[in-house]
């Protein structure tokens, strides 16, 4: 557009000495007027010129089309623990959308298939043995809290009211029955092989220091269990969609290993693309914020507490 009227510009001009060169009043006059058609045509092009500019800032000015991502969780409780980090999102241009699960097995496998971005249900240890048990390609990215798994009664007040023959009910997966059964050990009511690994089963209690019985159950059935059992060992996430006050456990999980520290995932194909490495740095970085402490301590206290916030598991693919 600039080079089409320069151009005219350029040609009035000639015409005009073309004239000129011919002599005469007439050709002054010619000259007159090609000056003033050039002086016409060059505001115009300034006027474009200016138009041109003001299109480009706005188009500047545009926003971006947000990210959208979908994250799985388990339980309700978790809407409250990412509302500060979706609300720091969205400022960002990234729409952060909780998707719920009702069970501990099938968020991985949605993330595997692409059904969402990425999940924040679960510790290390049980992510490894699914990707151990399913091959998937997960990867950690970040860490967000450790929660305790408490033993809670509905019938008895104490520990030391636990009697021989009473069923006690832990979750039946793997890594959560493996955390339970060190549970209970800590509490005393049953004493490990010394061999026993760092994931325990019922198979390694060398002793039942009180005669109770474990039964395994689904982690997400045990809060609706709790009348018909005698104590029940609880995932902190379902405790509290039962209303069950970290205060009121008969047994207070020590929670001392970092194998238990929860975490955010993501499939490990998507590190290789630089933009979505960038976005979930922002996840990571807005869940990991003095809002979502906030949440911790004001919300839920004793059942969250937030580590390895200092950890940036996400370097190596920046």
């Amino acid at each position: 557009m600039k080079k089409n009227i320069i151009a005219a510009v350029l040609t009035t001009i000639i015409a005009a000495a073309a004239i000129t060169a011919c002599g005469g009043s007439s050709a002054a006059a010619a000259t007159a007027a090609a000056m003033t058609a050039a002086e016409t045509t060059t505001e115009a092009a300034a006027e474009t010129t200016d138009e041109e500019a003001a299109d480009t800032d706005a188009a500047a000015e545009t926003p971006a089309e947000p990210i959208r991502l979908t994250i799985g969780v388990t339980g309700s409780v978790y809407d409250d623990l990412w509302a500060p980090a979706i609300e720091t999102l969205e400022k960002e241009g990234i729409i952060l959308e909780t998707v719920q699960f009702s069970d501990y097995v099938t968020p991985n496998n949605a993330l595997a298939n692409g059904e969402t971005d990425l999940n924040g249900f679960q510790h290390r240890i049980y992510l490894a043995s699914e990707i151990e048990q399913y091959g998937y390609e997960i990867t950690n990215i970040g860490n967000t809290f450790i929660s305790p798994m408490n033993l809670y009664s509905d019938k008895l007040t104490s520990l030391d009211e636990i009697q021989d023959g009473d069923v006690i009910a832990i979750p039946n997966d793997p890594t959560n029955g493996g955390r339970a059964i060190k549970v209970l050990s800590d509490a005393g009511l049953i004493t490990l092989k010394a061999d026993a690994g760092f994931n325990p089963t019922v198979e390694d209690v060398e002793n039942y220091n009180v005669g109770i019985t474990i039964e395994e159950l689904a982690a997400n059935t045990i809060p609706s269990v709790l009348p018909d059992v005698a104590a029940a060992i609880i995932n902190g996430n379902y405790a509290l969609d039962f209303g069950l006050r970290t205060e009121d456990a008969l047994f207070h999980d020590k929670m001392s290993e970092e194998e238990y520290w929860n975490l955010i995932a993501c499939r490990t194909e998507d590190l290789s693309d630089p933009v979505l490495v960038d976005a979930y740095d922002k996840v990571v970085k807005a869940y990991q914020s003095a809002g979502t402490k906030q949440v911790y301590d004001e919300q839920f206290g004793g059942y969250y507490v937030g580590v390895g916030w200092d950890q940036d598991l996400l370097a190596d693919y920046k």
